[in-house]
């Protein structure tokens, strides 16, 4: 047995360490589990997006559902056959919700609802390269950027940009290296494509309305990634650069191709290596979803949370961050959601 003298310094200490662990930010365990409601069976949350009155949207298997903080609805006037992606942004007529699929690309007039206008873009009646849309990323400039088997194609305002890439991403190559995921800058000017097998291309709006090229971000000479197969690209409020890959995360910060690379996996506090998704708040904390678990890195500390913890699955396959900084996480069991260190689960 083991004896334990309690004094008052170490009393005090106790009690400090108390109060550490009870105002600590990240108290695991605390866990609200709600229920989706009538009419809600999805399970998988594979992508979703925040629109201007804060609402989430997810996309699922059952089709386009959102949440305003008090209600889950599916959208069942919306057809989602097919859909791959959405984001929320400007559009046309105003403020839209943007899906990308198999029959184009489409865009529905905020607030989304039964009369809402929408309109399809095809290749036949705009400049997109295809029909066959994979992923739609939206910028503060309010450039509409789409990745499609033919290449990537864009327009601001009403003008479509006009294709000057080819010379260092011919459209061939793309049947080679698949896109995978995509993301702009803040400011929407430059895109940022993760593939399979061919790391990141880049591209930006030049000065005369055209997508050029950039240097791809691949594993040769000193560019240190952990490998060519990116899942998730997140550019954060600074411009640091975060691909998220099957065996880790590279990060990389400035403009220059081979300088500034680094690496994190397992070893360093990440969950897992599978990485699905990546985000960050307002306070710059960055939100790795994996298949093993979420790692939020604050600074240079790391913590990971698991179903033990709260989450209503390790599998997580989207994170989204809405304007109180709530995070939301869409997995393949429903959707959690992190605020204030809590977890409130949907299922």
């Amino acid at each position: 047995m083991t004896n334990f003298c309690i004094t008052k310094k170490n009393a005090f200490s106790s009690f400090i360490f108390f109060l550490l662990i009870l105002t600590s930010p990240f108290l695991k365990g605390q866990t609200n589990v709600q229920p989706f409601g009538d009419g809600i069976t999805a399970q998988r949350f594979s992508a979703s997006t925040i629109d201007d009155n804060n609402v989430v949207w997810f996309l699922t298997e059952t089709g386009i559902i959102s949440y305003d903080g008090t209600k889950w609805v599916n959208h069942k006037n919306i057809n989602s056959d097919e859909i791959k992606d959405l984001d929320f942004g400007p559009s046309e007529n105003g403020q839209g919700l943007w899906l990308a699929g198999s029959n184009g690309a489409t865009v529905i007039s905020s607030p989304v609802g039964d009369g809402s206008a929408s309109k399809t873009y095809l290749s036949d009646n705009s400049g997109i390269a295809s029909n066959n849309v994979y992923s739609v990323a939206v910028g503060e400039k309010g450039i509409r950027w789409f990745s499609s088997d033919q290449g990537i194609s864009a327009f601001q305002g009403t003008n479509w940009l006009e294709n000057k890439y080819d010379h260092l991403y011919p459209s061939n190559i793309f049947e080679y290296f698949p896109f995978s995921t995509m993301t702009t800058s803040k400011s929407g000017d430059t895109l940022y494509v993760g593939t399979i097998d061919g790391g990141v291309l880049r591209f930006y709006k030049d000065e005369v309305d055209g997508i050029s090229g950039a240097s791809e971000y691949a594993i040769w000479g000193p560019i240190v990634m952990p490998s060519n197969n990116i899942y998730s690209v997140h550019i954060s409020a600074d411009g640091t650069q975060w691909l998220g890959t099957e065996k880790g995360v590279a990060k990389h910060t400035g403009f220059h191709t081979t300088s500034n690379w680094l690496t994190f996996d397992t070893g360093d506090g990440l969950a897992g290596n599978m990485i699905n998704a990546i985000n960050s708040d307002s306070n710059g904390k960055l939100y790795f979803g994996t298949d093993n678990g979420l790692s939020i890195l604050d600074g240079t500390s790391w913590t990971t949370f698991r179903v033990n913890d709260g989450l209503v699955s390790n599998n997580i396959l989207s994170i989204s961050i809405d304007k109180n900084d709530a995070v939301w996480l869409g997995t393949d069991s429903g959707v959690s959601c992190l605020k204030d260190g809590k977890f409130t689960n949907f299922k």
